[in-house]
């Protein structure tokens, strides 16, 4: 079996993550890759189910997302919003016309007793795409931050607080109990599999939820395959979400050195790293560290970029291979 013909797994939160899982989806045979998704921002709003880095997922993957928003659908109406703050309703989470029937529909079927991945496996089937895309486990983790002002749950802290509120910790709620969908650990323990990529996703809040589930972070641990992981920090700072934020909140400090935070993210994941991609900028914050590092371009504003960073990724792993 040739390198190209061998499977990846990428691990991914919500718009950083996918979008470089998107540029892996185009450059590889497309059932080779199997995209792991946080589900710890799922959540209840208005009666509903709303698993958001799952749905933007689908819609980077199938070509549907909304490049102007960031997040939802591509040429999505705003009717139902209206409409519901006409009547007083809670609009602070906004749902487009077209993500509502995502919603809509996936309670359906939860409430009918449908696993999660199942549906999602059946949605993106849907929409088109090859690649596999499975919930981190099919019961429920529910991301909590103690803040300044208490306890919150994630959306109230992300969307509705805007990150304002100043963190201590996290926890994840549900996590001790819950068990990973059977194919991530098939997936890790496949003596084919060609790299685990770790997206450039939030560590605190897109991918620590995945490796809280009991056997994943011990399952990354013993693979085969060669683990990298890719920056979402360039020059000191995040590239979306508060990532740099919450990194200075929990003590990381990065605005104290240009680039200090992209080596704590390296230092985050030390257990089982392999290897380890930094913007060029970062190439100080990363020169001491243990494990071998690739320095490129990561920020990716097109989609030339994605593909493009998704190479070198590929081309590293495969240096590195044990």
């Amino acid at each position: 079996m040739s390198d190209d013909d061998r499977p990846v797994l990428a691990l991914s939160g919500g718009v950083g993550g996918a979008k470089l899982a998107l540029g892996l989806y185009r450059i590889l045979p497309p059932d080779t890759l199997t995209v792991i998704a946080n589900t710890g921002d799922d959540f209840a709003h208005l009666g509903l189910q709303i698993s958001p880095d799952l749905d933007t997922l689908l819609y980077t993957l199938s070509g549907q997302d909304n490049p102007e928003l960031g997040w939802g659908r591509r040429g999505e109406t705003w009717t139902f919003m209206a409409a519901l703050e006409a009547l007083g309703g809670e609009t602070w989470f906004r749902l487009g016309d077209g993500d509502l029937a995502t919603h809509i529909e996936r309670t359906r079927r939860l409430a009918a007793g449908e696993k999660l991945s199942s549906i999602t496996g059946d949605f993106r089937r849907r929409l088109g795409i090859a690649a596999r895309l499975l919930p981190m486990s099919d019961d429920p983790v529910r991301t909590r931050l103690h803040t300044s002002e208490g306890w919150l749950d994630f959306q109230d802290y992300f969307v509705r607080l805007r990150c304002a509120p100043i963190i201590d910790r996290l926890e994840f709620a549900g996590a001790a109990d819950a068990r990973p969908h059977p194919d991530v650990l098939a997936a890790l323990a496949d003596p084919q599999l060609r790299a685990v990529v770790i997206c450039p996703s939030n560590p605190f809040i897109s991918i620590d939820p995945i490796l809280a589930i009991p056997g994943v972070r011990a399952a990354l641990r013993d693979c085969a395959a060669p683990i990298v992981a890719v920056s979402p920090i360039i020059g000191g700072q995040a590239v979306k979400g508060p990532t740099a934020k919450m990194m200075a909140e929990l003590g990381l400090v990065p605005g104290l050195d240009p680039g200090i935070g992209a080596g704590a993210v390296a230092h985050h994941y030390r257990d089982f790293l392999d290897l380890y991609i930094a913007d060029e900028e970062d190439a100080a914050a990363v020169a001491d560290l243990d494990i071998p590092v690739v320095l490129a371009r990561t920020l990716m504003q097109s989609l030339a970029d994605r593909e493009a960073l998704a190479r070198v990724v590929l081309a590293a792993a495969d240096r590195v291979r044990k």
